[in-house]
């Protein structure tokens, strides 16, 4: 299902599941610093890890933020055969990160059972299009194996919800009360979900217009890893969920940066080379700020 299919699916079913589409040379960086991020199984459950009382009281308590301690998490983040994806689904190479997030889930720690919902109240200011220059595009990638036991995400296909408003946005199974909330039995949407259950590697490409939920995690002592990326067309600029700028003199985005390529920092806005912002004086500044970049890719193309 490489790669018309895979476009094909995405559009019109709203979201595709690629089963160990990152090999485990790809994920072997990552997850050799896993525990630098997050406790381990057994360092959770035991309760020898210092860490494992920021997971019990909010299913979000797990997520932490790009840049991330772990470098190798971030360069996974914008990692060439994810980029690749991106670019193939949303159909064009301006593209911008719009957020990166890691997650570490615990059975027991917390409820992680969700309603079926769309993300795009937290994405953008505006609503999702339907126009294929507009789309947004989020990724789950699992870093372990998620059996069914261990919370894989659920997702409804199009055929089910497209002609659902914008408001509500929260169906739960027996309806709720709120703002955005369906009040009404919603039983018919949880009958036709369909299960992200698949091996480490896999990435689940869906839309901001797509219904999915999060499962709870009933494997005894388990755990689960995996990260959620969203990416954006540039010009979609009401689709910018994180500025980078904010978080861009941590320790972390600078290490980050000293190891990304010219292509990899475009992702969160840097001018490619070529761009008339490269001159003599941004060249000195920026190799004054990055003493460990490489700025010659950028150096090159300068205007003269």
């Amino acid at each position: 299902m490489w790669p018309g299919d895979v476009v094909d699916e995405w559009r019109t079913r709203g979201f595709v599941i690629l089963p160990g589409f990152l090999s485990t040379e790809d994920l072997s960086p990552a997850l050799g610093e896993l525990a630098t991020m997050f406790p381990t199984p057994e360092g959770f459950h035991d309760g020898t890890d210092d860490r494992r009382s920021r997971y019990v009281e909010d299913e979000f308590d797990g997520i932490d933020v790009f840049p991330f301690a772990s470098t190798e998490f971030s360069m996974l983040a914008v990692h060439p055969r994810v980029v690749e994806l991106a670019e193939l689904l949303l159909g064009q190479t301006d593209l911008r990160l719009s957020s990166a997030e890691a997650w570490a889930k615990y059975t027991g720690a917390t409820s992680y059972d969700q309603g079926l919902h769309r993300d795009y109240l937290n994405q953008t200011i505006l609503v999702p299009s339907t126009e294929d220059r507009y789309q947004h595009l989020e990724l789950f990638i699992f870093l372990v194996d998620v059996p069914e036991e261990l919370g894989p995400p659920h997702l409804v296909p199009y055929e089910h919800t497209a002609d659902l408003p914008m408001n509500p946005n929260f169906y739960p199974r027996n309806g709720g009360s709120g703002d955005f909330v369906s009040p009404d039995d919603n039983t018919s949407l949880y009958d036709v979900e369909e299960s992200g259950s698949a091996p480490a590697g896999t990435v689940i490409a869906f839309n901001t217009r797509t219904f999915h939920r999060g499962t709870g995690l009933r494997k005894a002592l388990g755990a689960r890893y995996s990260m959620q990326l969203i990416y954006r067309p540039a010009e979609a600029d009401w689709g910018q969920r994180i500025g980078w700028a904010i978080r861009s003199h941590e320790p972390a985005w600078y290490e980050f940066v000293h190891r990304a390529t010219p292509r990899q920092l475009e992702l969160f806005g840097f001018p490619p080379p070529g761009h008339p912002f490269w001159t003599d004086e941004t060249l000195v500044g920026i190799r004054q700020r990055y003493p460990k970049l490489d700025i010659t890719p950028w150096q090159a193309k300068a205007p003269r």
